[in-house]
């Protein structure tokens, strides 16, 4: 073997490992950048149970407001 090809060879090598360990590097991250979006995804299911309270609560006040509403314009006409 010449030492042209050994040299050869051994660039192959690093640049193989250091490929190997920036796709290590990739995947590690992208595994908490999932995790984050998990997360997230968790918040904007509580969000959404409470908003959803929230609009039902706010139907039930509309419901109030309109049979007060009915009945004061109701005592002034009559």
């Amino acid at each position: 073997m010449t030492p042209e090809f050994i040299a050869i060879v051994a660039v192959g090598v690093a640049v193989v490992g250091l490929g190997v360990t920036i796709l290590q590097i990739m995947l590690k991250r992208f595994e908490q950048v999932d995790r984050r979006f998990e997360q997230v995804d968790a918040r904007f299911e509580r969000l959404d149970t409470r908003m959803a309270g929230l609009e039902q609560r706010v139907a039930r006040l509309e419901g109030v407001l309109d049979g007060l509403r009915e009945s004061l314009f109701a005592r002034a006409s009559g």
